[in-house]
């Protein structure tokens, strides 16, 4: 993967965090089967599907249908796709498309359609793009029939097609320049109102009358952009908004309060800290699995629940999520905060004296009280952090491209994919930069990757190695909070924080 490529991978998972620019406006509270008013953190760039990314995957859900549908409960269901089968290699995976779907403008949705577009995605640069990195050539048959050729399996493609990659625009768009930026063309249940639009405001939709498939509960749906949480709650209290997720844990106690409101809990992210450098380039203690160890031992993790998420979320020690077949509810809890053990496992790989950290702080991803509890915990054991102070303009530079830090605290949604785990955090990319590996990873990620009877045996094996190794020091889940109006019914989305459009309906 090129370095360009990790950027905007990195791009894409900070997004929501490091450009959050402008406010929103509102409107009246939408009732059943009228407007649908969503609030939300996460502002696209473009409503080009080949720059889609999942945290903003709602504004591209209401005029682009995938090619495949996720279900909430993470199952996958026909959509643009009606059928689909594997070849015995798992390298040639064939769909069956269905016949009577059209754009605007009139023409066929087909065959020749989604080659274009999986073919735009792969080279269009967004930030996820790196998803169809194996696939190397997309063979149509006939108008309903098409074959996706990779290099080597993809246990996560059909993920993936329900999900950015998977995003059907009309090919005759493309000719346009910049022209999907501002005017989605798709064959989804709505279409952009840009005259009620405001970009990098509201974005409006209105029910397309010549929809395929069936028809959503509501008739308008709007999503508005706020740049702080505060702002949103008072948008549910005021009517502006019916439904948004929050994160922050005092915005989260201050809206239950209110009797009107509606809450569904998820937990979804995890924060921690990713260490990079475990080879040793930058810090040469992290090269030593004592030393990191010795940093998971070090993390009072039950102290930083309780104090920077109101016990909101669950103490963790693995970077695989529950609804992951490799997550092992024991490695949860199997770093316990022992101070002396940290110093004792220090002191064996030859630091009884320490040493120096230096990590990037963002404030937007780390608090004051998360950067002193971690200070205060490294300190205890002889370890010195230090952190620098970085704005969302230099971050992507100093920590990907100059490589300047041995890793970052940083909140991870937890996907309920095993191999989309193991691509984001452990194959060499945006957040294992250095490529670090060794024999058991080499062993069990092939066996993950072919999707075969042993992948799920060889998921739980590589996670739990990954935590004695301590690749990673996770700090716990957080539990995020759905809240609605008390008008709209919120079902939360498997391996995404924010739902699907498919997932709002009518109260009662």
């Amino acid at each position: 993967m090129s370095r360009t490529t990790r950027n905007a991978a990195l791009a894409g998972c900070l997004a929501a965090v490091l450009t959050l620019t402008g406010c929103a406006g509102g409107g009246p509270q939408g009732s059943a089967g009228a407007q649908l008013n969503l609030a939300t953190l996460t502002s696209p760039q473009s409503l080009d599907p080949s720059q889609a990314v999942g945290s903003a995957l709602p504004f591209f859900q209401a005029v682009y249908d995938t090619l495949v549908k996720r279900e909430a409960d993470g199952e996958f269901s026909p959509m643009l796709a009606t059928e689909w089968t594997y070849d015995d290699t798992r390298t040639a995976l064939t769909l069956t498309l269905r016949d009577d779907v059209k754009f605007a403008d009139g023409s066929a949705f087909d065959g020749a359609a989604v080659k274009a577009n999986l073919e735009r995605f792969k080279k269009g640069g967004g930030a996820a793009a790196k998803w169809l990195k194996d696939l190397t050539s997309v063979e149509v048959t006939d108008a309903t029939h098409v074959t996706l050729k990779l290099a080597q399996p993809d246990p996560a493609m059909l993920f993936y097609l329900s999900d950015a990659a998977g995003l059907m625009a009309n090919p005759a768009a493309f000719a346009k320049g910049d022209a999907l930026k501002t005017t989605p063309d798709g064959t989804g249940p709505y279409r952009l109102a840009k005259a009620k639009t405001t970009i990098g405001t509201k974005w409006v939709y209105e029910r397309n009358a010549d929809y395929w498939g069936e028809e959503l509960p509501y008739k308008e749906l709007a999503i508005s952009f706020f740049d702080n949480e505060t702002a949103i709650v008072n948008g549910l209290r005021t009517g502006q908004v019916n439904a948004a997720l929050l994160q922050n844990a005092d915005q989260q106690i201050s809206i239950e309060s209110d009797p009107r409101v509606k809450t569904t809990e998820q937990e979804f992210d995890f924060q921690g800290l990713l260490l990079f450098d475990r080879g040793g380039a930058i810090t040469p203690a992290l090269k030593d699995a004592r030393v990191r160890q010795a940093l998971n031992h070090a993390v009072d993790r039950k102290t930083m629940l309780a104090t920077i998420r109101q016990n909101r979320g669950a103490a963790t020690g693995q970077v695989f999520g529950p609804d992951t077949a490799g997550y092992d509810k024991a490695l949860d809890t199997y770093y316990a905060h022992d101070p002396a053990k940290a110093k004792s496992l220090l002191k064996s790989a030859g630091y009884a004296k320490g040493f120096t950290l230096k990590l990037p702080r963002m404030s937007a991803i780390v608090n004051d009280a998360l950067a002193s509890s971690l200070t205060t915990d490294l300190k205890a054991v002889g370890i010195t952090l230090k952190w620098e102070e970085l704005d969302g303009s230099t971050a992507l530079r100093k920590i990907f491209t100059d490589r300047a830090y041995p890793g970052m605290v940083m909140n991870m949604g937890q996907a309920a994919d095993d191999w989309i785990v193991v691509n984001e955090l452990v194959t060499p990319g945006t957040f294992n930069m250095f490529g670090s590996t060794d024999a058991t990873v080499g062993k069990l990620l092939p066996q993950i990757q072919s999707g075969g009877e042993k992948q799920k045996e060889a998921a739980r094996q590589l996670n739990r190695h990954l935590v004695e190794e301590g690749w990673f020091v996770p700090f716990y889940r957080m539990t995020y909070l759905h809240v609605s109006d008390g008008t709209v019914k919120i079902t939360p989305q498997s391996g995404m924080a924010v739902p699907s459009i498919y997932n709002y309906a009518p109260a009662g």
